[in-house]
Order: structure tokens, then sequence, then C-alpha cells
């Protein structure tokens, strides 16, 4: 792997090439993505059906061939390994019990003048959840989309997969099972996107998108905004690491791995006080990468976005990482939980040798759905409040408006809006 250290005269310029790791070329797809959108507005499942046949290279002859059964569902299930089921069903429970504390609370409260102010939470009534499909089918990533829908309250749940071929992933289909999926649909891509947001002839639209995607998936969560919300923008996925002289390189080397196998343009950083385990965590990812199934994969993002930084010290070292933002963030030292109040910015917060990255994505139970390429500085991981909204409560009593009125129509009339003041001083007059 790259080293580099904070002394070299050049760090600034090879730090700001990791920083500029996820920009990805969504002008170039605009186009095309507003084409997709545009012919599934005005065709709906016409167009639906030629992207298909185009994109994933089968023809659906009829609208019924687009819905994914809730019997394939239920057979994928049964015939499923039942250690598999069980790691399933625990992953199922262990996230929904971490989502049930995310549930935010309606309130009112009453002041001495008879206001009353409070705040209603609803959850929407419909969520388009997109799955990756093919060969990169992630049941766990309809776990943590679904669940906390499930847990928000959303009365109807629509799933859209791209299935190649027509073929779909059996593991993606027990999920479906497990969630209780009722409404799921063989359609991919840009596609997908603009049929839950505008809705055609089969797929209804739904009131917020959210799930993982390519640059076309993300690009059209990006244009339909608005007419629903969508969970983030997210990108390729990153893992960063905060290690100092007590890490173990072999745990260093294929946590960093763990990100570089999921795609050429995965992004693998750790920073380091020790230049020893520096140099020891770069053999043994040259080691690891002789050995596992996506090499040719894992290699080129190494190579390519993966960097390993030597700092002067941890304070130094967090606010390198902070600048960085990523996905994931290990932190491998002597004492994690020293280190928690500096970290500011990251989706998701490892804690110690003993929690691999990879426990977050299927286990551990707070979302893998998290914000990518430094977005963290603003975005949360995928959450309960994704599927909800909030109402505000007011209401005044007679003493109320007799004590605030005249100054909210003070402020109406600064703005110019005479039928707003009059509104307020109509009941401020008694007599009417």
């Amino acid at each position: 792997m790259k080293i580099i250290s904070t002394q070299n005269e050049n760090f600034k310029e090879e730090f700001d090439e990791i920083l500029a790791r996820a920009k990805t070329d969504i002008k170039g797809v605009s186009s095309i993505v507003t084409n997709i959108i545009t012919e599934i507005v005005e065709e709906k499942n016409s167009a639906l059906k030629r992207h298909i046949e185009k994109f994933d290279k089968w023809e659906a002859k009829s609208d019924e061939e687009l819905l994914i059964s809730k019997d394939d569902m239920k057979k994928a299930y049964e015939n499923i390994d039942e250690n598999l089921k069980s790691a399933l069903h625990k992953a199922y429970d262990r996230i929904k019990a971490y989502h049930e504390k995310q549930l935010p609370k309606s309130w009112i409260d009453f002041e001495k003048n008879g206001t009353i102010l409070g705040q209603k939470v609803t959850a929407v009534d419909r969520a388009g959840l997109y799955i990756p499909g093919g060969k990169a089918a992630y049941p766990s990533s309809l776990l943590m989309n679904a669940i906390p829908a499930i847990v928000a309250g959303v009365e109807e749940i629509v799933v859209c997969t791209p299935t190649p071929n027509n073929e779909i992933n059996e593991l993606l289909l027990a999920a479906c099972y497990i969630c209780n999926i009722s409404k799921a649909f063989k359609v991919g891509g840009a596609s997908a996107i603009a049929a839950m947001a505008y809705g055609t002839e089969t797929i209804p639209k739904v009131d917020v998108i959210t799930g993982p995607g390519n640059i076309f998936v993300a690009t059209a969560k990006k244009l339909v905004f608005g007419e629903v919300n969508i969970d983030m923008i997210a990108g390729p996925s990153e893992i960063g690491i905060l290690s100092d002289s007590t890490a173990k390189p072999k745990y260093l080397a294929i946590d960093l791995l763990s990100q570089a196998e999921h795609d050429e343009m995965a992004s693998s950083i750790m920073i380091t006080t020790d230049e020893n385990i520096a140099k020891q965590t770069s053999l043994e990812v040259d080691n690891y990468l002789k050995t596992l199934s996506r090499s040719e994969i894992a290699r080129k993002s190494i190579d390519e976005r993966g960097a390993i930084i030597i700092a002067s010290s941890m304070d130094e070292a967090c606010d390198l990482m902070n600048e960085i933002a990523p996905e994931h963030l290990e932190v491998m030292t002597t004492n994690p939980f020293e280190l928690l109040s500096k970290i500011k910015h990251a989706g998701a917060i490892f804690l110690g040798e003993n929690t691999p990255e990879p426990i977050g994505d299927y286990i551990a139970g707070p979302n893998h759905t998290l914000p990518t390429g430094s977005t963290a500085k603003f975005y949360s991981p995928l959450n309960v409040e994704n599927f909800m909204k909030k109402s505000s409560i007011i209401n005044f009593s007679s003493q109320a408006i007799d004590e605030l009125g005249e100054a909210c129509a003070i402020l109406a009339d600064t703005e110019g809006l005479t039928a707003h003041a009059e509104s307020v001083r109509v009941r401020l007059k008694k007599d009417n």
C-alpha cells in the first residue's frame, strides 16, 4: 500500500487527493438518467419493460411478470440452510431492537396562558427500497432498509431490485420473506428509482426512497428528490482506521481489505502514529491479497484508492480523519474510548480490536447504510426517522392571542403582509 507521512513536503497535495476520492462524474450520466426518468414518467410500464430488456437482458411479456411473488419468497426461505436461516433471524432481531430505540416521540407542552404547542410524529404511508441485485445481491441491505421502515410503522413497503437474465438471488428472496415484503418488483437501475418516484401501472408511487446503488441509481435519486424524499446520495464503500503501536497488523490489513473487495472504487485509508505498524500492515495487505476470492478487485482498490498515513500524534491523526469523514471508522488503539470525544465525523465508529467493520455490516444492529465520501460531516446513517415526518401542533387560547397577537401583527406589517396582520387583529377586537 502507498505510505505517506504528514511530514512530507507534498503531503497537502497527497491528502487533497484522498479527500477527492468520492468525486464521480454525475454530470456525465445526468442526461442519460434524465431520459430514463422522462420515459418512465411518460410511458410507465412500457418503458420499464423496454429498459429491462435492454439492461437486464430478459423480456417481461406482461405487467404481472414484473412482480416477485410471495410464494417465491416463501420457497426460497424454506430452502435455505438452517444455519443461514438462524443467522438471518438473529440479524433481524438485533437490527430491530437497535432501531426501536431510535423511535421519536410525539409531545405536547402546555403554557400558563393556555397555549398548547407540540409535535406529532407519523410514518410515511409508503416507502420504496432499492436493493442491488444480480451478482452483487446483498440480503443484509434488504434487512437494513426494511427494518427501520417496519419499526417506523410504514404501512406499505415497496422493493425494487434488478434481476439480470431474470434470475433472482435466493437469499434476497428469503430476506424479503422474513421482512414480510408484499410488493417487490424485478426492476433495477434509474428505471426503478423513477418508477417508485412517479408510479406506474404496476409500481405504486412512494413517499421516500432509500437504498444503495451505482452512479445511475445515485443520480436518479438526486434528480427525483423533491418529488419524493431520499435517504442520501451514497458512493463507493470506504473504511478509515486509526491505529497506534499496539494494533495488530494482521487485523489492520484484513480490515482494510474488507472494504477494498467491495469494488474497485472503494477506499481504504489508515492513519497511524507508528511507522513500523504502517510498514507491517502494508506487507500483510500484500500477503492477504494472494488469498482473496475477489483479489483483483481488492488489489485495484488498494493500488488506486488505498493509503496509509503516518501522523506525528494521535491528535493530528484524529484531525485528519475528521477531514476524511469516512463511512466506516475503526479505532484500533490502546484505549479507543479515549478518542471518541475527538471523533466528530464518521458514519459508524467501531471501537477496539474485536469490532471489525463486518460486524456492523451484518449482526451488531446499527444500520449499515451510511454516508460516504465525507458526507458524514452532514448526513447520518439510515434510521427510523428517514421513514417518518413531524407535524407542529399549535393551539392558542383567548388569553394567549391577547398577549402575543399584536406582536405578531407588527411583524406581519413589517413584511408588508396586511392580510396576515388583519387575520390576527380581527381576533383582538373583542366587539367582533
